[in-house]
């Protein structure tokens, strides 16, 4: 295999567990959301509802702890030298970044469901891209409180996204989790 093959499988592999608060934030509020709408059933001006049904308390809440205890596990990695870059090295770095991560995840999360109220589409029908890379948006913007992610790596992290993400929505479905495959 081709050395440069190898070095974007390599990064790929990097940059996927740098990502993971963020998307294992993302798919725990799927998970275990319900209840409470984030925009407690108000409308926007426009007359439409702010998010909707899908974002919810008890999902952000969750999923933002979620992101935030694999934040800890990347940090505790970290401290015993599987750390390099952009990945935590501590606890509490960890911490942190599994925190904004979760959370700007999921705040991204919820900006493509404002979005797509906005422009009159309803919960569960697709936009290309938005639908993939609003959550992942949202966490990098709060990553980058505390690291800087160079932007070659950027457009890397936004193939791999929409891929990861195409290909969990598909198990999402056939597992029963989601509605539909995409």
């Amino acid at each position: 295999m081709d050395t440069s093959v190898i070095s974007v499988l390599v990064i790929s592999v990097y940059l996927i567990y740098f990502m993971l608060p963020a998307y294992i934030a993302n798919a725990s509020a799927l998970a275990f959301g319900g209840g409470t709408p984030l925009d407690f059933h108000r409308k926007f001006i426009d007359g439409r509802r702010i998010c909707g049904n899908g974002v919810t308390w008890r999902g952000i809440l969750i999923g933002t702890g979620i992101g935030t205890l694999i934040g800890l596990l990347q940090g505790i990695l970290g401290e015993i030298g599987l750390s390099y870059g952009i990945l935590p090295d501590n606890v509490i770095q960890g911490i942190l970044l599994g925190l904004f991560m979760g959370a700007g995840a999921l705040i991204g999360d919820a900006s493509g469901s404002f979005l797509k109220r906005r422009i009159g589409i309803e919960r569960g029908r697709p936009i290309p891209l938005l639908d993939q890379l609003d959550f992942v948006v949202g966490a990098l913007i709060f990553a980058s409180i505390i690291v800087v992610i160079p932007w070659d790596l950027l457009l890397l992290l936004f193939v791999i996204s929409i891929i990861l993400h195409l290909l969990a929505n598909i198990i999402a479905y056939l597992i029963g989790i989601k509605d539909v495959w995409y």
